[in-house]
């Protein structure tokens, strides 16, 4: 039994851990340009980033089971002390590619934490409670995530971007020591078979081959490369290699039983579908933020934080009513929310004023709060305490992958209409212009048939429009932006049918919710107590009034 003190020990080294984690994701991107001017490596700087995802998201599920056979503390406490390790060898790094090794380094350490720290807090509390600490748990993630870019800028501007990385010691060391005493009295299962090797190495080469091939097809290679073929070929091999290692496996990595669980499965599915939805808006609204509606950078990350504030709330409130009222209701209201958003987003014009693009935002910020917590407490509600680790981690891996085929799908439909909006509303305004016969814009403009990104591009560097003479931008601004706009357009309506879609499976949740656990018998207390849980003097407080009411 935790005692009070344990308890709020444990509770700060989550916080901690979960705050510098995420932290982490975006603390990076406003140091980028500094590392990027003394490390160079401009050409593979996006490997600092995808690096840290493919990791982060492979290691997800192996370190839920190895959690449940082998304890929360000494899982947790190695994926902070690899999270430290990689950002202090970050640090140091004196080349872009060894940046990006220890960013994959550091991206384990974040991939054993995360689900964990959700793990551990359905541990620790009765399902009454976990609602509303797990909603803490979310507006501790997104406060850190509207925060990270700023923290990131301030250390480059009065320090060297290398703080960056060096700033999560003293916080990681803090957290680990609260989490090491504050799970002192962690417990292991008694018996424990051994660890699923194949199972673990075919689950690593398939979601790595399948998320490298996604990140990378279209962009360094051709879709239908033999490069893209191959990556996506293994990921299906291993995939299939993977479900018949499990179906033998003595203690599969990911036993196929849970998903004979009806609401492991729909939230599974939910998961997946809400990984693309949020995606789909968070990686696409900067676009018509500063390409359409003329943001500059720093207004376009500013627009983002009233919708992290509206997530911080619902996030807050929905961890309290998530108790009262069943799963089902939750996550449809939530992917209401965020389907009501996405269509404004998909009626915005290019006179859209700040003002209505940021309440437009607000939904998808409430919507987003409802449904992350609700997805992990209704996965732990369905399993005991030694499934939770690999239950709650298995729909963050479902999330992570939906995010990566969402942005896979988003962008081939983000590209399809970009050509046909273009061929439709820009070329025929400006072919024939004369100006444009002759020039440095000549071959921009002619090579724009087939990929228009060039031409968005300028839409978004203000340094690259005042190029063209002020005449001309009268000319070729308007329409420009009016085929961007309506490529995002399409772009949120997919998402939003997608998340549509998200709706109609929650639905099939029932009525499941939140139930109260029981009392634990007299002979639990003395179990506990056998195994060094409590002191003598608290386990006669939890056993006399037992005694007292069975005598009576």
């Amino acid at each position: 039994m935790q005692t009070r003190s344990g308890r709020n020990l444990l509770v700060t080294g989550l916080f901690l851990g979960v705050f510098f984690s995420s932290l982490d994701q975006t603390i990076v991107g406003t140091a980028m340009p500094r590392i990027i001017g003394d490390l160079g490596g401009l050409s593979i700087m996006t490997w600092v980033t995808t690096a840290y995802m493919l990791s982060s998201t492979t290691v997800v599920p192996i370190s839920g089971k190895l959690a449940d056979l082998y304890g929360r503390r000494i899982m947790y406490v190695a994926g902070i002390i690899i999270f430290m390790l990689g950002s202090a060898l970050c640090g140091i790094s004196t080349n872009m590619t060894q940046l990006i090794v220890f960013r994959g380094l550091q991206g384990i350490g974040g991939g054993i934490m995360m689900p964990l720290t959700m793990t551990i807090v359905s541990d620790i509390f009765p399902p009454e409670e976990r609602g509303k600490w797990q909603g803490l748990l979310g507006a501790i993630f997104a406060v850190s995530s509207v925060v990270g870019p700023a923290i990131g800028g301030w250390i480059v501007d009065y320090s060297s971007w290398q703080w960056v990385f060096y700033v999560n010691l003293p916080v990681g060391i803090l957290a680990a020591v609260s989490i090491n005493f504050g799970l002192r009295h962690d417990r292991r299962l008694e018996e424990r078979g051994g660890i699923d090797y194949a199972g673990a190495a075919a689950l690593v080469v398939a979601t790595v081959c399948l998320l490298l091939g996604l990140n990378i097809g279209g962009i360094y290679y051709p879709w239908l490369s033999w490069q893209i073929i191959v990556l996506l070929g293994t990921a299906g091999l291993a995939g299939i290699l993977f479900v018949l290692i499990e179906k033998r496996a003595a203690e599969p990595i990911l036993s196929l039983s849970l998903f004979q669980n009806r609401t492991f499965t729909i939230a599974n599915t939910i998961s997946f579908l809400y990984g693309i939805g949020q995606f789909g808006s968070i990686i696409f609204l900067p676009l018509f933020l500063q390409g359409v509606a003329g943001f500059s950078a720093t207004a376009s990350g500013n627009a983002m934080i009233p919708m992290m504030l509206a997530l911080v709330v619902t996030s807050i409130i929905g961890g309290r009513f998530v108790t009262k009222v069943s799963f089902r209701s939750m996550i449809m209201i939530g992917m209401g929310l965020m389907a009501f958003g996405l269509y404004l987003l998909s009626t915005m014009t290019v006179e859209a004023t700040p003002v209505t693009v940021i309440s437009y935002i607000v939904f998808l910020g409430l919507g987003l709060g409802l449904i992350s917590p609700t997805i992990t407490i209704a996965v732990q509600s369905a399993f005991p305490a030694e499934q939770r680790g690999v239950a709650t981690s298995s729909t963050q891996l479902s999330r992570s992958i939906g995010s990566t085929i969402g942005m896979t799908i988003l962008g081939v439909v983000f590209n399809y209409s970009s050509i046909k909006n273009m061929e439709k509303e820009f070329f025929p305004k400006i072919n024939g212009l004369p100006e444009l016969q002759t020039g440095p814009l000549t071959a921009l403009f002619a090579k724009a048939h087939s990929d228009p990104h060039g031409l968005f591009n300028i839409l978004l560097n203000p340094e690259a429009i005042t190029i063209i003479p002020a005449d001309l931008q009268q000319i070729i601004l308007p329409p420009m932006k009016n085929a961007l706009a309506d490529s995002l357009h399409s772009v949120f309506l997919v998402a939003m049918f997608i998340v549509i879609a998200g709706i109609f499976v929650s639905s099939f949740l029932g009525n499941a919710r939140v139930e109260k656990e029981r009392e634990e018998p007299v002979g639990v207390g003395v179990k506990l107590y056998a195994e060094g849980i409590g002191s003598e003097m608290e386990l006669a407080a939890e056993l006399v009034p037992d005694l007292i009411e069975n005598e009576q």
